[in-house]
């Protein structure tokens, strides 16, 4: 008996900064209703899919920063997302600027959930690989600073069984890292949720800008097909606060072939039904890890964070 789950990806299209999250929330529950015409049973966001991104400036009240962040999930404004899943029998991901305190210190992660068809919560993910810089750079075009305003992840690249499968998650920047993908390929995963906020202008070196979109869909088509894995790769999309971010929401199968994808840089939603069964094409074969891997020559992967090149000092 096959092993589908009917996905949909739902892309959002820009969130300025005055927008309310119950705006955006309403926005995802559109979606959600036209996602439950088409079938789907598992329906997953963006990152940081209730505010703007906001990581584009440079903020120094403590305040106005924390008010971006969600001190609970669900709360007030999120509440009516898992009420809808309820109604739906329709589970969600979904990526949030999430704040925690503990033993008095308030700490700040970017962060993903998994949620069931019955409005519960299956897991959580906090980003590990966060880009841009951590001090004010006021020469550039707009800021990206992930690196000052959260923490590093701590919960490691858990899965999760639900759906009838093995579900991972992970967020933005984490998919150019192919240790993302290969630390849930080992612990065998078949769907990798993955939301994202890209900026189409790369400051540090403007002229890859043109290629912003292919290295989208290069890293995530390859960590599915060395992995055997479907990727669900959802944007926010569009001029968001005169930023321009990609679109290139995608469902990619576990051979790396975009099977659907996005067309515009707004609401979207696109649906594809995933035969999880389809990974063993992968798992079994070229990459075979049991048979073919070869983790005593990959040390360096772990012993080192940059570059070591042999007799240097």
């Amino acid at each position: 008996m096959a092993r589908n789950i009917v996905v949909g990806a739902a892309q959002l299209g820009p969130i300025s900064r005055l927008d309310s999250r119950t705006s955006a929330v309403d926005r995802m529950i559109k979606l959600m209703d036209e996602a439950k015409q088409q079938g789907v049973e598992l329906i997953v966001f963006p990152e940081l899919a209730l505010t703007t991104f906001f990581p584009r400036w440079f903020i120094e009240d403590q305040v106005e920063l924390d008010s971006f962040f969600e001190r609970e999930m669900p709360n007030l404004e999120t509440a009516p997302l898992f009420k809808k899943a309820t109604e739906l029998s329709m589970g969600f991901y979904l990526g949030f600027a999430e704040l925690i305190e503990e033993s008095g210190k308030k700490r700040h992660f970017n962060t993903s959930i998994l949620v069931d068809d019955k409005g519960s919560l299956i897991g959580k993910y906090r980003k590990i690989h966060l880009p841009g810089h951590f001090e004010n750079e006021p020469s550039r075009a707009f800021q990206h600073l992930e690196k000052r305003y959260f923490e590093t992840g701590n919960l490691g690249f858990p899965t999760f069984k639900a759906f009838g499968g093995q579900m991972g998650m992970c967020l933005c920047n984490d998919r150019r890292w192919p240790e993302t993908f290969r630390m849930l390929g080992l612990q065998g995963a078949e769907l990798v949720m993955l939301g994202y906020n890209t900026p189409a202008h790369y400051p540090p070196v403007p002229k890859h800008d043109h290629l912003n979109d292919f290295h989208n869909h290069l890293v995530m088509q390859a960590g599915a097909y060395q992995n055997g894995t479907w990727v669900i790769g959802v944007a926010k999309a569009g001029n968001e606060e005169n930023c321009d971010l990609i679109g290139g929401t995608c469902i990619i199968a576990p051979t790396g072939e975009i099977v659907a994808e996005c067309k515009t840089l707004g609401d979207e939603l696109i649906v594809y039904q995933c035969d999880l069964d389809r990974c063993t094409e992968i798992k079994n074969g070229i990459f075979d890890f049991a048979q073919h891997r070869e983790p005593e020559n990959y040390k360096l992967i772990t012993e080192t964070k940059g570059v070591k090149i042999e007799g240097s000092d």
